[in-house]
């Protein structure tokens, strides 16, 4: 086993926020040589060259507490660090073009080259989840999960004028909720700052929306034009923002005469680990005989957390001693882990609480012993969600998804810190009990757009759009009747027609775009 202080996080898109009516370019990198080796001088092992800086630290880790080691080094020798540790760690290595560092000005634009320019089978990149963080600020993320905002989550239907930006949830006892009327699903924001969402194409206008939805310190304050559902005229509110932790688990309730459970998951945080707990433990009074689990915003987070919730879907019968989540390496690297520099060990089904400072590690976890559950989906359920969706379909457990295409993230990585910034490039990919991990193009239900997926990620259940009209929760709100309706039937046809259901196949873009911090729209595996 590796020592629990080490982590892996599996993939996060770079974010496309609001952008102007004009299109965006890029530049372009050398063709990969497919030899894997540098364009330059044979370097040495990357852990001879860590830590050898242009502007080597002193003192102490303001979060970890732990003493620098930096050295008096060099921006070459941080390159070469870059070069090395991707030719040795990076899982398709022989893909990367490996040009000579002098062309590059600093290490970002260096490591942004580092990486497989190759498309996969439905022409997206392959690579899609290659970025860098400061140090400090990815160890306040990973140590807290606190980040600057308002408390409402946004979900951006279009990012190009004319745009659509609606509020796809909220937290408890944050600016948004604490109003005397509090911001709520569904409400639509017009204007930020004086500056019209819908329309506005300059540069400015860009950068004042950017600014105000998405704010990057606590104590901001920025005024919104709202339309909330229902209402018959806009209002205006001043919101500043906090520092606030997401309430990974609401909305915790039973249905249908209380035989099916309903909860809204939303982070794999460390929080979450309680919560899912008391979750489960209610419903298990409840004596539900089926689940609904709704995380069509659920970015990812902790593995360990997967595997928790996945056991207490699935219970011990189904899950003792078998595989959750196995990792895999480049060819270099088949059957030791290059970080950790210990055998590869598979992630089982975790039976009791692992222990994130809120539950005492060790704790035995409740089960529902479910052979079938539902999973509402959308474009941000990523990474450690898609992993439950994976590892219940390992052993057998049926995985019925109603909503639509999960983002598709399997590949991982090992957060890499060097010189003050922290990295993150693909090392591996994660698979199930049965091998299978052939989902970079998302989860999506069986008559929903499944062109070019894998047989093993087309699910049953039913494709339909996002419904800003009803409160997560609600039986009425489109994603959650169709599971009702689903587990009734075991056919989606029966929706075609139902006024409520009225976005089944009619609106396939109505999930638009979430944002979260990179802790929370990853995978993290703690060993």
């Amino acid at each position: 086993m590796v020592s629990r202080c080490m982590t892996r996080l599996l993939g996060v898109a770079g974010a496309i926020l609001l952008v102007s009516c004009g299109g965006g370019g890029g530049g372009s990198t050398p063709a990969p040589s497919g030899s894997g080796a540098t364009g330059f001088a044979a370097l040495p092992p990357a852990a001879t060259l860590a830590q050898h800086c242009a502007a080597p630290r002193s003192g102490r880790d303001a979060v970890t507490g732990q003493t620098y080691t930096d050295v008096q080094g060099s921006l070459l020798d941080e390159q070469n660090w870059l070069a090395s540790w991707t030719n040795d760690t990076y899982l398709w290595y022989s893909e990367v073009p490996y040009p000579s560092p002098a062309s590059y000005s600093d290490t970002l634009s260096y490591f942004n080259v580092l990486k497989t320019t190759a498309k996969d089978g439905s022409g997206a990149l392959k690579d899609k989840f290659h970025f860098t963080y400061p140090t400090a600020t990815w160890e306040a993320l990973a140590t807290t999960g606190v980040q600057a905002s308002y408390g409402f989550t946004v979900s951006l239907i279009s990012a190009s004028p004319p745009r659509s930006a609606v509020v796809a949830y909220t937290d408890p006892n944050t600016a948004a909720t604490n109003l005397s009327v509090p911001i709520a699903r569904g409400a639509t924001i017009l204007k930020v700052d004086g500056v019209d969402l819908v329309n506005d194409s300059t540069q400015s206008g860009v950068n004042t929306l950017n600014a105000g939805l998405f704010p990057n310190t606590a104590g901001e304050s920025h005024s919104f034009v709202i339309q909330d559902l229902g209402a018959s005229s806009p209002r205006t509110v001043t919101l500043v923002s906090g520092n606030y932790a997401s309430a990974p688990v609401q909305n915790v309730k039973t249905l249908a005469g209380g035989s099916v459970g309903y909860l809204l998951f939303n982070d794999h945080l460390a929080t979450a680990e309680p919560a899912l707990i008391n979750a489960v433990n209610q419903l298990k009074s409840a004596g539900v005989s089926d689940l609904v689990i709704d995380i069509r915003y659920n970015g990812g987070g902790y593995l360990d957390i997967a595997s928790e919730l996945a056991y207490m879907v699935a219970g011990p019968a189904q899950t003792s001693g078998k595989t959750f989540d196995m990792l895999a390496f480049n060819d270099k690297h088949p059957t030791i882990d290059p970080i950790a520099l210990t055998p590869i060990t598979p992630t089982p089904f975790y039976n009791t609480a692992v222990g994130f400072g809120f539950t005492p590690a060790g704790t035995v976890l409740p089960h529902l012993d479910l052979k079938r559950v539902f999973v509402l989906t959308g474009s941000g359920t990523c990474s450690a969600s898609e992993a439950v969706m994976n590892g219940l379909r390992g052993v057998g457990v049926q995985v019925v998804q109603v909503g639509s295409t999960t983002c598709g993230k399997p590949y991982g990585f090992y957060p890499a810190e060097n010189c003050g910034t922290t990295y993150f490039s693909i090392q591996f990919k994660g698979v199930n009990a049965q091998g299978f991990g052939d989902y970079a193009d998302g989860f999506a239900p069986q008559n929903g757009a499944i062109t070019g997926l894998a047989t093993g990620a087309v699910l049953p259940g039913c494709s339909i759009g996002d419904d800003y009209s009803h409160a997560l929760g609600d039986p009425a709100e489109a994603r959650l009747a169709a599971a009702l309706q689903y587990r009734n039937t075991a056919s989606c046809s029966a929706l075609t027609g139902s006024t409520h259901l009225n976005l089944l196949h009619t609106q396939p873009n109505r999930d638009g775009q979430v944002f979260k911090n990179p802790f929370v729209s990853n995978l993290i595996v703690r060993h």
